[in-house]
């Protein structure tokens, strides 16, 4: 078994004009609590409590806040906050009511203030439905929730972890290990070797690179255009719309290199360690931003969790010089061009190589030599779709489970 956590993306259906105020409410007063805790540079979670304990919130909501704002303050050493924080709730915050005899049978209570709960209708993911089942059963467990709006619609992120079956029992030395290098030139390279240890059956996602490095650039130049003129609202709405579709690109291409390794015989695939990846991450304040602004977690997190779905183990390895070794000899060679790796071994046969299918080989070659190491999980987000409105448990002043026998068909 291995486990497997998740992001569920729950979307608040039609909510009126009352659960509106009130969703609002908790987010301001979430926001304030946090901004004030931040701006008192709280360290510990005793000196946050004692910032936020002064809030119209729940228990939920400050938990998180008491421990959310020291590691702000201290691991992240951040300087200021982001301008639209979600608001986040402990794993016991949030309750699920499934109503299957409804049109849309799925219900949130969200908490409010310590006395005051809020049963919102939600339309989940329909591919996460038994992920949901999952957790009104008990079979998964359920961790932090956010919650937010986005273009006037209430979105819930729920993450969620269960154990899933593992694909074969067959040893480390069984396996063929699929290399996975992931760049800006190419989007993601995948190649493993054959029976006889030659490298086949490369596969490399160029173009979609290309229209991502197209989208980004156009979301940097136009957002700083509009921030100039004082559009801030609008150059936000614009960047999410381009950041949507670049997520459409890393859902596609992910679901591919998984679909690449179902026809493998006894695969894992094989990544960079992240880890390693940020702590050489030294280029100049240019490059940097654009390392950090690239979606390699993210990528990273949707291949994890789509492969162990699958059955798939995923491993991780040290991504030292696998750029920039010849994966034939060893020897450190460079780059003439982007697409290009050169050997400088002259006694090397390979001399010229794909610089990213080259990549993606010392990736594969890392796990045989036994370099590879095991790392959690990562989340990531799915879109839910359009839902319709439907009946809905009530609100309460009181916690749900106590109230079993008032939820009645009033509409939301």
């Amino acid at each position: 078994m291995t486990e497997l956590t998740k992001t569920l993306e729950l979307k608040l259906v039609e909510p009126n004009a009352h659960k509106r105020r009130k969703l609002r409410e908790t987010r301001e007063a979430y926001q304030h609590a946090l901004q004030d805790a931040f701006d008192a540079r709280c360290t510990t979670q005793t000196e946050a409590n004692d910032v936020v304990v002064n809030y119209d919130l729940s228990g939920y909501a400050k938990n998180v806040l008491k421990k959310y704002v020291p590691q702000l303050t201290t691991t992240y050493n951040a300087g200021e906050l982001h301008d639209d924080h979600p608001v986040r709730f402990t794993n016991k915050g949030l309750r699920l009511n499934h109503k299957p005899e409804n049109a849309i049978e799925w219900y949130v209570k969200i908490p409010h203030h310590e006395d005051y709960h809020l049963w919102m209708p939600a339309q989940p993911n329909p591919e996460q439905r038994d992920w949901l089942e999952a957790l009104n059963a008990g079979d998964a467990e359920m961790g932090e929730s956010r919650l937010f709006e986005r273009d006037g619609t209430w979105f819930l992120h729920v993450t969620a972890t269960r154990d899933v079956e593992d694909g074969s029992e067959v040893s480390t030395e069984e396996r063929t290990p699929i290399g996975v290098d992931i760049g800006e030139a190419s989007l993601v390279t995948v190649c493993h070797r054959d029976d006889h240890g030659c490298p086949t059956a490369p596969e490399l996602w160029a173009d979609e690179g290309k229209t991502v490095r197209r989208l980004r650039k156009t979301h940097f130049t136009a957002t700083r255009r509009l921030q100039t003129r004082g559009s801030e609202r609008i150059a936000e709405s614009f960047g999410d719309e381009l950041w949507n579709q670049i997520d459409d690109v890393f859902h596609r291409v992910t679901r591919e290199v998984v679909e690449y390794a179902e026809s493998v015989e006894n695969p894992v695939l094989v990544l960079e360690d992240l880890t390693y990846i940020r702590e050489s991450m030294d280029y100049g304040e240019y490059m940097n931003r654009r390392l950090h602004g690239w979606g390699f977690a993210k990528l990273h997190a949707q291949i994890r969790y789509k492969a162990v779905e699958k059955g798939i183990p995923v491993e991780t390895v040290n991504p030292r010089n696998t750029s920039k070794e010849c994966h034939a000899c060893g020897e450190v060679g460079y780059r003439p061009r982007q697409a290009t790796f050169k050997c400088t071994n002259d006694a090397c046969w390979m001399g010229e190589y794909q610089a990213d299918v080259n990549g993606a080989i010392n990736i594969a070659d890392r796990y045989l030599s036994g370099e590879s190491r095991f790392r959690e999980h990562e989340n990531d987000d799915d879109s839910a779709e359009d839902g319709g409105r439907l009946t809905a448990p009530q609100d309460t002043h009181a916690d749900a489970e106590t109230q079993q026998g008032t939820r009645g068909t009033n509409a939301s």
